[in-house]
């Protein structure tokens, strides 16, 4: 097989392998890189993005359209959107990428038209991603919604680079009907142990927690870890955290992970509007060591990874 070389990040055609609807306004697609595309996506790291262009991709039809999109649909797409990888295979010569999404707008509803054979306009992969552990025993990733993709990603990079890491995954949602998941009503549990086919797949154990207690520990994702945490028994500086998902969830798993005095990085989401640090769009307060004074960094170029005790939350 011919050694696949990887380079840096830049502008390139992908391809549409695939794409499938797993949940309500939840799709998957898959994206096949070649030549220099291949090289620099084989290289991206867990936790890293692309942002993709799709300002010529089409509307659904009207009826496919949720009513709630129907007024904003048409809106031109000025602007590419960032989206994080659920997956990355070399494969030969190709790469392939998955990004898991969800339909928030006319973005991401023109995003579901795409079928196989389509070419889109990438650009990455983009920031910094999750560093991995070093002297740890056990990572634990805590997802929050649609936050799973990177730490979809980082549980397969983890369980073939660090074969020796216990790794184990939260994954928290509103209801069972809004976890982005497919789940089988004879699967449903009120247990929090539960099997996310995805995080099996790569030896991953995993425990969900809903909002209001329709499958899984009832409560927030937050409260879940926090409960497994007193009950563990595995010292702090064996362990290390990773996270991502809404703001006031990391915001919890920050505190918590502090109070432990656990090393904890967190994937932040920002409206970055280039990817690249030139737009300023995207900015993160950050604390200043041995100082009341804070600063501001960028999420594209600085992140979307950082260190939880280094960020200031509301």
């Amino acid at each position: 097989m011919k050694e696949h070389l990887r380079s840096d990040k830049g502008n390139f055609r992908a391809i549409v392998c695939s794409q499938r609807k797993k949940g309500q306004r939840i799709y998957e697609l898959r994206l096949e890189f070649s030549g220099a595309g291949s090289g620099a996506f084989a290289g991206a790291k867990a936790g890293q993005f692309a942002e993709i262009d799709l300002s010529s991709t089409a509307l659904p039809l009207f009826e496919g359209i949720p009513e709630d999109l129907r007024d904003i649909s048409s809106r031109k797409i000025l602007l590419r959107r960032p989206f994080s990888f659920s997956d990355v295979t070399v494969k030969g010569d190709k790469t392939l990428v998955d990004i898991a999404y969800y339909v928030v707008g006319p973005a991401t509803l023109r995003m579901t038209t795409l079928s196989q054979g389509d070419c889109v306009d990438v650009i990455g992969p983009l920031g910094n991603g999750f560093a991995m552990p070093k002297t740890k025993k056990i990572a634990v990733l805590v997802a929050g919604g649609m936050g799973y993709p990177p730490l979809l990603h980082l549980a397969k990079v983890l369980k073939t680079n660090c074969p020796d890491i216990e790794v184990i995954a939260f994954a928290g949602a509103a209801t069972a009907e809004q976890m982005p998941f497919e789940i089988k009503p004879e699967q449903i549990s009120h247990t929090p142990e539960f099997c996310i086919t995805d995080f099996a797949r790569h030896g991953v154990k995993s425990l969900v927690a809903t909002d209001d207690g329709s499958v899984g520990f009832a409560g927030f994702v937050s409260d879940c870890f926090c409960q497994w945490l007193d009950q563990c028994g595995v010292p702090a500086e064996d362990m290390i955290v990773y996270s991502c998902g809404p703001e006031p969830m990391l915001g919890k798993v920050a505190e918590i992970t502090g109070e432990f005095e656990i090393d904890c990085q967190v994937s932040m989401e920002r409206r970055m509007a280039c990817g690249i640090g030139l737009c300023q769009s995207c900015a993160v307060e950050c604390k200043v060591n041995d100082s009341k004074e804070t600063i501001y960094k960028l999420c594209c170029k600085d992140g979307p990874v950082f260190n939880s005790d280094e960020l200031v939350f509301d």
